[in-house]
């Protein structure tokens, strides 16, 4: 297991809105968020969007929902699967909370709870061992949708490490 994962130390955070943001300010927050040094990993979560009508005369025709849409989060284009209803994170220490809350301050249109917990699961549960094996990346553990497909919505790294 990876050091930063094994450290009691780390903060979890949860920025949880009063509504449901739309993509535009969905965006606006990541990016704030992800130019914030010392943040671990962070999902968000939400209602799923439907991609395609599921019955009825119209099945399988696919749904124009203003939710559907393409953002762009440092850098890297992100297809929305859900509405964000909130964003679960971990990050190294109060220090970067701070920074995460004063972003939430400066973006969100609406009032939002600011909690600090334990969100991600720390050690490997069923669903990760079923989607990834007994030898699954620390940084993965805890962000596994036990109802996803992975080659349907993949995890996005905006961050990579830099093999050097």
């Amino acid at each position: 297991m990876s050091e930063a994962f094994s450290d009691a130390n780390t903060v979890q955070l949860e920025i949880f809105p009063s509504r449901l943001l739309k993509p535009e300010t969905a965006q606006s927050l990541l990016n704030e968020i992800a130019e914030i040094e010392g943040i671990i990993r962070l999902f968000i979560h939400g209602p799923r969007l439907p991609q395609t009508v599921p019955y009825g005369p119209a099945t399988g025709v696919p749904v124009q929902h203003p939710g559907n849409k393409v953002i762009e989060v440092a850098g890297q284009a992100i297809e929305l699967a859900v509405y964000v209803g909130g964003i679960r994170m971990e990050v190294l220490d109060a220090d970067v909370k701070e920074q995460v809350r004063d972003a939430c301050d400066r973006v969100l249109p609406v009032s939002f709870e600011f909690r600090e917990g334990n969100f991600i699961p720390r050690m490997q549960t069923v669903s990760d061992y079923a989607k990834r094996g007994p030898d699954a990346d620390p940084i993965m553990i805890g962000m596994t949708d036990p109802k996803g497909k992975l080659s349907k919505h993949p995890i996005c790294i905006l961050k990579p490490e830099q093999d050097e």
